[in-house]
C-alpha cells in the first residue's frame, strides 16, 4: 500500500466529475487500499479517489471511532438512491481543505447503494456521521466540495485564502 499525495483546494481537478468503474479488479482493489491508507495517515474519515488525482467513482470511509477496532468500506460508483426530509448538521472538515470547518446542512437519512470491494452490489440506509460522510464524499465524485454549501463571502474567503497559499509555495 502506498500514500498518495492529496490534491489540495484551489486545485481544478477537485471540481472534475469522476467516470464510472467499469470492473472491479485487482488494480481497482489496490487503489482502494492506497486510499484507504492515504486516509488514515492524514488523518481522516472518508476519501474520494479524485481526491489523489484519480477521476474514478471510488471513495472510502471508516468512521470508527478512537480506540476502536478500524472499520474501512469502499464504495465503488455509489449513488444515493433515496434521502430523508429530516435534517441535520454537522461540523465538516475535509482532507483537500485542510484546516478548516464549517456546519454544513445535509439529509439526516441517506440509501445509498454502490458495488463493494469484491463487485457485490450493496445497499446501506446510513445515518449520522455515515450519512454525511457519505454525502460529502460522494459530492467530491461530482465535483462538489462541502464549501459549496456555506455563504458565498466564506467560501470565496476560503478559495482566496488557498489560492493565496497556493502561490506562496509554488514560489
Amino acid at each position: 500500500m502506498t500514500i498518495k499525495p492529496l490534491i489540495i483546494l484551489p486545485d481544478p481537478i477537485l471540481r472534475q466529475a469522476s467516470k464510472p468503474i467499469e470492473r472491479v479488479d485487482a488494480d481497482l482493489q489496490r487503489l482502494a487500499d492506497d486510499m484507504l491508507e492515504t486516509m488514515y495517515d492524514a488523518p481522516g474519515i472518508g476519501l474520494a479517489a479524485i481526491q489523489i488525482g484519480v477521476p474514478r467513482r471510488v471513495l472510502v470511509i471508516d468512521v470508527s471511532r478512537e480506540g476502536e477496532e478500524k472499520q474501512p468500506q469502499v464504495f465503488i460508483n455509489p449513488e444515493i438512491v433515496k434521502s430523508s426530509d429530516e435534517r441535520s448538521v454537522y461540523e465538516e472538515g475535509c482532507l483537500s481543505i485542510p484546516d478548516y470547518y464549517a456546519e454544513v446542512e445535509r439529509p439526516a437519512v441517506v440509501s445509498v447503494k454502490y458495488l463493494d470491494r469484491n463487485g457485490k452490489e450493496q445497499t446501506v440506509e446510513a445515518d449520522g456521521l455515515l450519512a454525511t460522510c457519505l454525502q460529502h464524499e460522494i459530492d467530491h465524485l461530482n465535483g462538489v466540495l462541502f464549501i459549496d454549501y456555506i455563504s458565498r463571502l466564506k467560501r470565496e474567503m476560503v478559495i482566496k485564502k488557498f489560492t493565496k497559499a497556493a502561490k506562496s509555495k509554488a514560489l
